[in-house]
């Protein structure tokens, strides 16, 4: 029997629980956006600047749309690159990369939507009169905090998701589901789980049953199971392992206890490596 399911709790290609870090950003957004906006008009106040009473909502409603936007990019950068004790300097100097296209697409988000609200009001958004450099630098500054902090959150969340799965009852079966169906398999029974397009593939020795969700959200709750990554779109089991050799291209063929051949990509060859190690 094959599952269609969004995910093991949603529609949407991810479990429920990673909507979680999503809504409490966007929360947070409403929070700050009502203390900053105040905070901002109480001080041009005092200073004796002309502004407009909508001005200080605008600014901070922008800032935070554009955010929360884009936020669940960043929970997905930190699932593929996430720091570890043992593998740190990589994956942050990843994330420290990622904050300069964070910081263009929230300067560039803003800017659109300021502008328009503006021109509606009969008005001019003056953003540039700096110098376009000193804007941006002024703005990559503060969005390398907030870059690390919706990271934070995100780490945070999927750190109870792991803690929850690892502390589950006996029955540790793998639920999928959808309206009409529902199949429990047992980690042990898997081999491999596979991306293919909007759907996830997991492999049995019986048959493949397909289940509508991300790789990357699968790949968070599987963890604990023993699944690792070996390719851009494959998790293996490392329990069905029977065998793996390097190959002349520097990927790696690791043989399945069911006789089965999978390949794993170099780029995964250490961390792989290293869940060998445990």
């Amino acid at each position: 029997m094959s599952v269609t399911t969004g995910g093991a709790n949603g529609t949407s290609g991810l479990p429920r629980d990673d909507w979680r870090p999503w809504a409490f950003i966007a929360a947070l957004s409403l929070v700050m956006l009502a203390v900053n906006a105040s905070s901002d008009a109480l001080e041009m106040q005092r200073a004796g600047r002309d502004f407009r009473w909508w001005e200080p909502l605008v600014w901070e409603a922008t800032s935070g749309l554009v955010i929360v936007a884009i936020a669940p990019f960043i929970g997905m950068a930190l699932r593929r690159w996430t720091p570890t004790r043992k593998d740190f300097l990589r994956p942050g100097l990843i994330h420290v990369a990622l904050t300069i296209p964070f910081a263009l697409v929230h300067v560039s988000g803003i800017y659109v939507l300021r502008n328009a609200i503006y021109l509606i009001n009969d008005a001019r958004y003056r953003y540039f009169d700096d110098g376009i450099a000193i804007v941006l630098f002024y703005e990559w500054r503060k969005d390398v905090l907030t870059y690390a902090g919706i990271a934070a959150i995100y780490w945070l969340f999927d750190d109870m998701m792991r803690r929850r799965e690892s502390e589950r009852p006996a029955d540790d079966r793998i639920e999928l589901r959808d309206a009409a169906a529902a199949v429990w398999l047992r980690a042990e029974d898997i081999t491999h789980v596979e991306a293919a397009g909007n759907y996830v593939e997991f492999h049995t020795a019986a048959k493949t049953h397909l289940v509508r969700a991300t790789l990357a959200s699968w790949e968070a709750r599987l963890a604990a199971r023993g699944f690792v990554r070996v390719h851009r779109s494959r998790l293996i089991n490392r329990a069905r392992i029977a065998g793996f050799k390097p190959t002349p291209s520097g990927d790696i063929e690791i043989g399945m206890d069911d006789g089965r051949t999978l390949m794993g990509s170099r780029r995964y060859r250490a961390a792989f490596s290293s869940a060998e190690a445990r």
